[in-house]
């Protein structure tokens, strides 16, 4: 059972929306293999928005990925410019 959930919402233009599944799609495998605790990553696409949801085995393994390279100079990299405003970041813990 999972432990953590990341949230990262992103305000796109809804013309964005297939480019950011290809994002998606391209990082999804790299996250689950490379990061330590993830254990699984959903996208969610709502009018205007796209939610990532990231499934980890503690809060802690959640807060460290946001210091990845793979986050901050790939991910964030690629959505940067498809970005509407600045991501909202939560992290859940399931008690």
């Amino acid at each position: 059972m999972a432990k953590a959930y990341l949230q990262v919402t992103l305000k796109i233009n809804n013309s964005d929306k297939g480019a950011v599944s290809g994002i998606y799609e391209k990082f999804r495998d790299s996250f689950i293999d490379q990061i330590k605790g993830a254990t699984s990553i959903e996208l969610l696409i709502g009018d205007g928005y796209i939610q990532l949801l990231h499934i980890f085995d503690t809060a802690e393994d959640a807060q460290a990925f946001l210091s990845t390279e793979l986050y901050n100079n790939n991910i964030l990299f690629a959505l940067k410019s498809l970005m509407v405003d600045t991501p909202r970041v939560s992290i859940y813990s399931v008690l």
